[in-house]
C-alpha cells in the first residue's frame, strides 16, 4: 500500500509533466485549430476536392486523438487528487483504487508523452538497423547477437515485422555483421536513439580463465524512405559483386551466388542483401537501402542536421558507448546520454527497452 507522501509525490510528478507536456504540444492552439477545422466540414464544398479534404481529415483525427487523451489524463489526475483527499481524511479507505488510478495514470502518461515526441519528419518510417562488433573478437560477436535478440524481442512486443536483409555469422561463435528491417507504426521514430555504440561487460564464457571482459557493438539506425525521392543512382557510380549467402546455416543457406553487394563509389557507403531467392530481388532491396541512406546522407549535408536526422554512431571502442551493459561484477544498464538505469537486465535483454526509449525522446524533446 502507498503511503500518503508517496502518493502525493506522484500526483505531483503528474501535474508536473501534463503542463509541461501541455505547453510542449500547445493544447489550446491544437483546440483552436480542431474547431476551425470543424466549421471548415461543415461548408457544403468542402467534398469537392477529395485530396484536400483527405488531408483535413487526417489532421482532425490527429487533433481529436491529442484532445480526448489530453483530457481523459486531465479528469484522471482530478479524480486521483478526490480519492486522495476522501482517503486522507480518514472519510474512506480508498488505498487500493488509489494506486490502480496511480498506475492506469502512469501508463497513459507516458504513453502520451511518446506519441507526442515521436513527431519528427521520419518518425513514421520503417527502420533500417545494422549491427557491427567492435572491439573484443569472439565475444564482440556474441555480444553483437545477443543485441539483435534483443531488438527482434522487442519488435514482437511491439507487434512489428522483423526482415533480415543480410546476416554474417561469426566463425566461432556471434554474428560478424547483421542488417535487418523492422517495420511497424514509428518504427523509426522509436529506434532512432538506439543509434551509437552499446558496451558489454561480463565474465565471457569464451575465457578459459574465466576472466572479465568488455566488448562493443555499433548500431546504425536509418529511415526507410519511400515514395518519389530526387536521388540518382547511375550505373558508374556503383560497384555490384555477388556472392553465395552465409545465413544461418543448413536449409537456409542459398548454393548459388545470389547474395549481392553494392558499393557506392563516391561516398563508400556498401550495402549488402542475401535474405531473397534470387539475385534480381536482392539487388532490388539493395538499392531501395542505399537510396535510403544516399537520401539521408544528402539531407546532412544540405541541411546541416546531422544529429538531428541519423545521429552519431560514435568509434566502436572504450570511451564513445552511449550504453553500458554491466553484468559482472555487479548488475546494471545504463545510458549515458539520459542516466536512465535499469538493475535488472533480464527483462531488457529479453525487449523491454521501452524505458530507456522513452528517456531518450524525452531528452531530445527537451533540447529542440
Amino acid at each position: 500500500m502507498m503511503e500518503n507522501y508517496e502518493i502525493a509525490n506522484k500526483i505531483e510528478d503528474y501535474r508536473v509533466r501534463l503542463s509541461e507536456l501541455e505547453k510542449a504540444i500547445k493544447i489550446d492552439a491544437v483546440k483552436a485549430s480542431y474547431a476551425e477545422h470543424q466549421q471548415e466540414m461543415a461548408a457544403p464544398e468542402f467534398y469537392k476536392d477529395m485530396n484536400s479534404a483527405q488531408k483535413v481529415l487526417k489532421k482532425v483525427k490527429a487533433e481529436k486523438d491529442i484532445i480526448e487523451t489530453h483530457q481523459n489524463l486531465v479528469n484522471g489526475l482530478e479524480e486521483l487528487e478526490l480519492y486522495f483527499e476522501l482517503h486522507k481524511s480518514g472519510e474512506e479507505n480508498l488505498g487500493s483504487e488509489i494506486e490502480v488510478l496511480v498506475k492506469k495514470i502512469e501508463k497513459e502518461l507516458s504513453d502520451f508523452e511518446t506519441a507526442m515526441l515521436l513527431s519528427g519528419e521520419y518518425d513514421d518510417c520503417d527502420a533500417i538497423v545494422e549491427l557491427h562488433p567492435g572491439a573484443g573478437g569472439t565475444e564482440s560477436q556474441d555480444w553483437t547477437e545477443m543485441l539483435f535478440r534483443m531488438y527482434t524481442r522487442f519488435a514482437e512486443r511491439n507487434d512489428f515485422q522483423v526482415e533480415i536483409v543480410d546476416y554474417l555469422e561469426g566463425e566461432e561463435a556471434g554474428i560478424k555483421s547483421v542488417t535487418f528491417i523492422v517495420s511497424g507504426p514509428k518504427a523509426y521514430g522509436r529506434l532512432k536513439g538506439e543509434q551509437g555504440v552499446h558496451r558489454l561487460v561480463r565474465i565471457s564464457p569464451f575465457d578459459v580463465n574465466s576472466r572479465r571482459h568488455t566488448s562493443f557493438c555499433a548500431c546504425t539506425v536509418t529511415p526507410v524512405i519511400e515514395g518519389d525521392v530526387n536521388v540518382e543512382i547511375r550505373p558508374e557510380d556503383i560497384r555490384i559483386d555477388t556472392f553465395r549467402s552465409s545465413g544461418a546455416g543448413g536449409q537456409k543457406v542459398n548454393k548459388t551466388e545470389s547474395a549481392v553487394r553494392i558499393t557506392h563509389l563516391k561516398t563508400g557507403l556498401v550495402v549488402s542483401c542475401q535474405n531473397e531467392r534470387s539475385q534480381i530481388q536482392n539487388k532490388e532491396k539493395a538499392l531501395a537501402i542505399l537510396k535510403s541512406k544516399l537520401y539521408q546522407l544528402e539531407l546532412k549535408e544540405k541541411e546541416k542536421k546531422l544529429k538531428q536526422i541519423t545521429g552519431d554512431v560514435g568509434e566502436n571502442s572504450f570511451g564513445s558507448q552511449i550504453r553500458s551493459y554491466v553484468f559482472h561484477p555487479y548488475n546494471l544498464i545504463k545510458d549515458h546520454r539520459t542516466n536512465y538505469e535499469v538493475a535488472n537486465v533480464g527483462p531488457v535483454m529479453d525487449g523491454e527497452i521501452e524505458g530507456f526509449i522513452n528517456a531518450y525522446l524525452k531528452s531530445e524533446y527537451n533540447l529542440r
